[in-house]
């Protein structure tokens, strides 16, 4: 798979009311400090780290992990063009927070349960392992047909992801994030025509012309709609 590169290049996700929701959320979720360790798996152009390092004014740079390396990514943090795995095992630093924000399905089962078990190991007492990805059961991302049709696909595959790891040994809290958007129907194009979604990548440009025209048709000039993620919090015993 190409690797995601817009995700958070002008979409609501990189706006500052979002992030700023967002962290507000994880804060709820897990007790940082300015002496606080961060770890984000997939972090894009650092975004969230950004803002965190700011609200608790961190004494350590936060470090975001990325197979993409974007020139306009935050300055704040330190930068990791490397798969997680490879990071994981190799590095000394025990976190209090490592964040794996809508990146857990781009690995493949045993790449999650390997992962996330190295991942437990490297946390600090009271860390916790944040999970975020789309709600299966209550997508409401508006998409064209051939989109929804992937992406019933690839939330399918999230459940089983879930569900085993549910299975293991680890213990789970499960809480959900929520986020009203009201976005122009010609930003959110500009959205699908850059790709801005996993389930979009291995789309070819006439698919992607046709999915905008299909869009204008069923969507009016305004969309309304609520991001929904589901939260997975593993807590170090």
């Amino acid at each position: 798979m190409a690797p995601l590169k817009n995700w958070d290049n002008k979409t609501w996700l990189s706006s500052k009311k979002y992030i700023h929701t967002f962290n507000s959320f994880v804060l709820k979720q897990v007790k940082l400090d300015k002496n606080s360790r961060i770890l984000d798996i997939g972090c894009g152009r650092g975004k969230i780290l950004d803002d965190l390092s700011n609200k608790l004014r961190l004494s350590n740079r936060p470090i975001g992990l990325d197979i993409e390396n974007h020139k306009d990514k935050s300055k704040k943090i330190i930068f990791k063009k490397t798969d997680a795995l490879t990071f994981i095992s190799k590095t000394n630093i025990s976190f209090d927070l490592i964040l794996i924000k809508q990146t857990i399905h781009l690995l493949k089962k045993k790449q999650v349960i390997k992962l996330l078990s190295i991942c437990k190991n490297k946390l600090n007492l009271n860390g916790k392992i944040i999970i975020l990805s789309l709600d299966p059961k209550k997508n409401e991302i508006p998409a064209f047909s051939l989109m929804k049709k992937k992406l019933k696909i690839s939330l399918t595959k999230d459940e089983k992801l879930f569900r085993l790891i549910f299975k293991t040994k680890f213990k789970i809290i499960t809480k959900k994030f929520i986020y009203d958007v009201q976005i122009l129907r010609t930003k959110y194009l500009q959205m699908i025509k850059n790709r801005y979604i996993s389930t979009l990548l291995n789309f070819n440009n006439k698919q992607i012309l046709n999915g905008i025209n299909e869009i204008k048709n069923n969507y009016g000039n305004v969309l309304k709609f609520k991001d929904r993620l589901i939260c997975l919090i593993i807590k170090n015993d």
